[in-house]
């Protein structure tokens, strides 16, 4: 568990800004760009990389990207950046979009493109199984928290109404349904009081169902619900960006006691022209520097040290599940149709709530029902 130090978290935070004013980056948030913050082009360069990634990680890209282009691997590449909801970005890379570095919310989106021939079967292969970043599931709510929202079960009091994306486009509303499943199945261990919550969550609650995670920030600013649930990344930018608005615009954020282990995948496109550019790119996101900006950004790190340096960035919570935890017993019993041998991590998870016949996606075509 994560601890909460006043003290520290100021430390870290004025040492990770200083960082980042001496490199002078400014982080930037909304939709894509190819500029740098503060104006400058950073799509020149004589070699060029394509990014298609999923909406959230934008401002920690606007940092990230500025900041490889200073080191000697990256002085000379210039980026074109795409941002979207998770399953759609995967799915035009399949179609051959021009990519050469993806960034997905969750991992079947690479899976899509494993299947596809334009992303080698041994993506994972790289450190911490090529994930550079993550967040945990969190519920933000109107300043003050008017609604007296702390748990799961409070998400189900009447006249609550919830925001959250569609399962179908978005990578983020999966982690999000994820951590309340999880919760209330006891790690899947019995899956039908964790589909019973899902089911009146998304018949009774679930007001508003936008295509990507940033639409959703997006609409619960614009005043729509009372809780979104979202990445804790997004939490903090959102703190931070409505700090000095007027008290009806500001919000806070909750950390539920049990909550969801967000890991959200990078892999280099094998149809690239710069495998090595590509490689490198994907390389510094894991490097001291890189994971400092993304803690910065309200991401969490995982490179241990820096996990432990920027600790007091983030709230606490006390029970953190994990997709391989939860795939592990989702698969059990999956032997039969899959070559003798039980399904494990997303494949299992995907296949008993997100497939074409999962039963969440049942839920949400029955709405709720």
């Amino acid at each position: 568990m994560t601890g909460h130090r006043p003290r520290r978290w100021r430390s870290v935070l004025f040492a990770i800004v200083a960082l980042a004013m001496t490199a002078g980056m400014v982080s930037a948030c909304g939709g894509g760009s190819t500029d740098e913050p503060g104006g400058v082009d950073i799509s020149s360069g004589s070699r060029h990389l394509n990014l298609v990634a999923y909406a959230v990680p934008k401002p920690g890209f606007d940092v990230v990207i500025p900041a490889f282009r200073k080191t000697p691997q990256g002085s000379d590449i210039g980026f074109s950046a795409s941002y979207g909801a998770s399953g759609d970005q995967s799915r035009k890379v399949a179609r051959r979009v021009p990519a050469d570095v993806v960034n997905f919310s969750v991992e079947p989106d690479i899976t899509r493109l494993v299947k596809a021939g334009v992303v080698d079967k041994n993506w994972k292969d790289r450190q911490y199984n090529s994930t550079p970043f993550g967040s945990v599931v969190a519920l933000v709510v109107r300043k003050g928290n008017p609604k007296n929202i702390h748990t799961w079960d409070d998400l189900l009091k009447p006249g609550v109404e919830v925001v959250t994306p569609n399962p179908g486009s978005s990578g983020s509303a999966k982690w999000n349904l994820l951590a309340p499943f999880a919760a209330k199945s006891n790690g899947g261990t019995d899956v039908e009081a964790g589909l019973a919550y899902i089911k009146e969550l998304v018949r009774e609650h679930i007001t508003v169902q936008p295509k990507s995670g940033r639409e959703a920030t997006t609409a619960f600013e614009q005043g729509q619900g009372d809780v979104l649930i979202s990445y804790e990344n997004e939490a903090i930018m959102l703190d931070r960006a409505n700090a000095d608005a007027a008290p009806k615009n500001q919000i806070d954020y909750v950390i539920p006691a049990q909550t969801f282990k967000i890991e959200n995948p990078v892999a280099v496109v094998n149809t690239t022209k710069d495998l090595t550019g590509a490689n490198a790119f994907v390389d510094y996101l894991f490097t001291d520097e890189a994971q400092r900006i993304w803690a910065a950004e309200g991401f969490r790190p995982v490179v241990p040290a820096i996990v432990k340096e920027t600790a007091g960035l983030f709230r606490p919570y006390e029970k953190l599940w994990t997709i391989k935890q939860l795939g592990a017993e989702l698969g059990k019993g999956t032997a039969a149709k899959n070559d003798g041998k039980d399904l494990t991590g997303w494949k299992a998870v995907d296949d008993a709530l997100f497939s074409k016949n999962g039963a969440i996606t049942k839920i949400y075509k029955s709405g709720g029902q």
